[in-house]
């Protein structure tokens, strides 16, 4: 019962959050400073979820095979390489330091 009180309660909740965007003034939503942090926010916020998901592990802070293959998708990304060769260098870097017992 629990599990679907969360679902029934989320649901309602972003159906609000949809509202209150909808009933927000359009010359609020042109200002520069509004158009510059809603175009930054969903950065900050993937950057954070990488983070989180990269150096913690049951509420710790840790250091293993996935802190190196974000470093290895770093360093391609600055290289400039495509995507598909950053997700790879990130895999096979992952892989290779979980098979090494890291």
């Amino acid at each position: 019962m629990n599990v679907w009180l969360a679902i029934a309660l989320t649901a309602a909740g972003c159906y609000l959050v949809k509202l209150l965007g909808l009933l927000v003034p359009a010359d609020t939503l042109e200002r520069p400073l509004v158009r510059r942090l809603s175009s930054l926010v969903p950065v900050a916020l993937l950057a954070a979820l990488t983070a989180q998901q990269t150096f913690s592990a049951q509420g710790a802070l840790v250091l293993d095979a996935r802190a190196a293959g974000l470093g290895a998708a770093a360093l391609a990304l600055v290289l400039r390489a495509p995507f598909l060769v950053v997700v790879g260098a990130a895999v096979l870097v992952t892989a290779g330091v979980r098979a090494l017992g890291g």
